[in-house]
């Protein structure tokens, strides 16, 4: 990730080459008139743009369906989660421990999953980890109800991050086999199209089930949203289960689980855009991101409760559905690397301001601009790698991006709960985003092929 690392177009001349991996570099790569960039031709761009077309497939609905179902139940549970934890210790290093409760497993066994993801049945492995979720989803609720936890002070939270430990090593399951299920219902000229409804689905969910979340916090019990969060995951394994679903090819299930393994290592190792735009992703949200102080945020310096909580958690998906819906009525962004390097300074320069405000007003109008520009880098990274990757790496390549979200994600509430304890909330935020913008600087200048990638779209060639 780290290196002047570029792309000599003419490693990869026209015609009908397949390297080891399986990927026919002739339908991918072709010349351009700047040299050494990489840019990713598709005939179709001539033909009128259906921004509909993933969405008329019956089992992609249901896909769909379920993605948006289990997203708000997710982020119900995440806000009551953290207000629950938070209301009984005070302290911001109890939000970034639920972070580290979920990383620890989501990270350790996703290469493992995304293994599992190639050989097993994509299917039948995401059946299993959303069941998983559900017993999760239930065994908050029981908790809840239980009452006695309140009591116990620090000590009473430990059973909560227990449940999440367990609900980390459905979501790294469930992560590359849903993913590379999901590229499977589609013809790979609709995997843009398909990438931005399936973000602009996940949006809608984080910007409903945030503010329902507190709103339901608020206004009723935790128990009670508990309860609304175990319907909607039963909804999700219900519409999960209504995909008709046959995989293209035979699974394959030579080698060890250690040479597959390396297998999708390898294979991200040998693509530099696709390792720059993880590693751009993982470094700004790693350092940049404020999702998890958002309780402190609320209670102590917008003053806004756990209503105020549910807006502010909601506002960045709010955002990032805007942007995510606007990117499927459009062509594919024409100059990627550019439009992603661009995304993610301006995610930054949000994060710092957010930081800095005591205007609640203020503080989610900047959560949402920040939305907006984080859902570009991920639908531009997330067409990369189902563009790039051949159908039989999907699982494991997905697997290790995982472990690029994960950390980004998950320890990086942790390091935010840390850096919040030792520097103060305000002052690890700013610090966070303007390291956060460092990293972009930093990418563009080592990564020179990112920063000119071109058009991401699939050649017919290669369907």
């Amino acid at each position: 990730m780290r290196g002047d690392v570029d792309v000599a177009v003419d490693a990869h001349p026209v015609g009908d080459q397949v390297d080891s991996f399986g990927v026919e570099r002739g339908a991918l790569y072709t010349p351009r008139s700047t040299p050494n960039a990489l840019r990713l031709v598709d005939d179709a761009t001539l033909q009128p743009h259906d921004p509909y077309a993933s969405l008329r497939i019956p089992s992609y609905r249901s896909y769909i369906l379920s993605t948006f179902t289990m997203t708000l139940a997710a982020q119900i549970q995440g806000v009551v989660v953290s207000w629950q934890i938070y209301d009984v210790t005070r302290d911001p290093l109890s939000l970034g421990l639920i972070g580290l409760a979920e990383a620890l497993p989501y990270i350790g066994v996703a290469l493992f999953a995304g293994h599992v993801a190639d050989r097993k049945d994509r299917r039948g492995v995401s059946l299993a980890s959303l069941a998983l979720l559900v017993l999760c989803s239930a065994a908050l609720l029981s908790l809840s109800l239980a009452g006695s936890w309140r009591s116990a002070g620090h000590r009473g939270v430990w059973p909560f991050y227990a449940v999440i430990f367990l609900s980390g090593i459905a979501r790294s399951f469930l992560q590359p086999a849903r993913q590379a299920l999901g590229a499977e219902l589609v013809p790979r000229a609709l995997y843009p199209n398909a990438v931005a409804w399936r973000s602009s689905t996940w949006q809608t969910g984080a910007v409903a089930g945030p503010a329902l979340g507190g709103l339901l916090y608020g206004f009723t019990s935790p128990s009670f949203a508990y309860a609304v969060d175990v319907a909607l995951m039963v909804a999700a394994l219900l519409a999960f289960a209504s995909i008709a679903y046959v995989p293209r090819g035979a699974r394959q299930t030579e080698g060890s689980v250690m040479e597959s393994l390396r297998t999708g290592i390898r294979f991200v190792l040998r693509e530099p855009v696709l390792l720059g735009a993880m590693t751009l992703d993982l470094f700004s949200v790693l350092l940049g991101g404020a999702e998890a102080l958002l309780p402190v945020f609320a209670d102590q310096i917008l003053r806004a409760g756990p209503q105020g909580l549910g807006v502010l958690r909601a506002a960045p998906a709010a955002g990032a559905m805007a942007m995510s819906l606007y990117l499927a009525h459009r062509r594919p962004i024409r100059r990627a690397g550019r439009a992603l390097l661009t995304s993610v300074a301006i995610f930054a320069l949000c994060i710092i301001g957010f930081g800095l405000s005591r205007s609640f007003a203020l503080s989610l109008a900047l959560l949402a601009i920040s939305g907006m520009a984080d859902n570009v880098s991920v639908v531009i990274r997330s067409t990369l790698l189902q563009v790039l990757t051949p159908e039989h790496l999907l699982g494991r390549v997905s697997s290790v991006n995982a472990i690029f979200i994960g950390s980004s994600n998950e320890l990086g509430a942790f390091e935010s709960g840390v850096a919040a304890r030792l520097l103060g909330t305000v002052t690890s935020v700013v610090l966070g985003g303007v390291a956060s913008l460092s990293v972009v600087g930093i990418v563009a200048v080592r990564i020179p092929s990112l920063r000119k990638l071109e058009a991401i779209e699939r050649s017919p060639l290669s369907a």
